[in-house]
């Protein structure tokens, strides 16, 4: 599996396509907002000739979800959102208000990710990892084959996700950590949300938040 990371939005988020060699492809986390967003991320994929089959989201905060609707479009595809994100993305859009992003457009989920049940593109299968604290329903996607980890906002190149939004627990947040992404093999690479891509045995040995003990 391959991946290609976009950083868009005022919110420096992260948006990934992933695809192998089927060129079948997912994008997770599309945070493209202004036009030129959106051009940068189709325009790849029409170089790379991918087939998008699947948008996915880790979770629903505003900065990830920015570019749900035009994906949907765009593309023809289904969104997979945990079903404890569902009131999370629902309030996206008051979100937007607050935050001062006009012409914000709602979207809503298709399918609903399930923990243990793989979700599959191509000839890749990604593990459902359900790792709530940032958000309630958040999850974060690993394909054991090439050792990728898509960690949405839980675990950071030395840092982890931030707590105090609605629906965040800190204590709930470093047992996902530690019981949920600490126990994969420490050369898995670690690509957030937010930031530089890390490994797991980078931030076990070096994360001032949540070394390992």
């Amino acid at each position: 599996m391959e991946v290609w990371s976009f950083t868009f939005n005022p919110f420096a988020e992260n948006t990934y396509v992933i695809w192998d060699e089927t060129r079948e492809a997912a994008v997770v986390d599309p945070g493209c907002y202004t036009p030129e967003e959106r051009a940068e991320l189709t325009d790849f994929i029409a170089e790379k000739k991918l087939d998008v089959k699947l948008l996915l989201n880790t979770h629903a905060h505003i900065d990830h979800v920015l570019g749900n609707a035009f994906i949907k479009k765009k593309f023809g595809v289904a969104l997979w959102l945990h079903r404890l994100e569902a009131p999370v993305l629902k309030s996206a859009e008051v979100f937007a208000g607050v935050y001062g992003i006009p012409a914000f457009e709602p979207s809503t989920a298709d399918y609903e990710i399930k923990e243990n049940e793989p979700i599959r593109f191509g000839n890749t299968a990604l593990e459902v990892l359900f790792v709530p604290g940032h958000s309630p329903g958040h999850v974060a996607f690993y394909n054991r084959t090439t050792g990728i980890l898509l960690a949405g906002d839980v675990l950071f190149n030395r840092s982890i996700g931030r707590t105090d939004l609605p629906g965040g627990d800190y204590d709930i947040l470093m047992e996902s950590i530690r019981k949920k992404l600490y126990v994969l093999p420490d050369a898995t690479q670690v690509y957030p949300g937010h930031g530089p891509a890390t490994t797991i045995g980078e931030e076990k040995l070096y994360n001032p938040f949540c070394a390992a003990e």
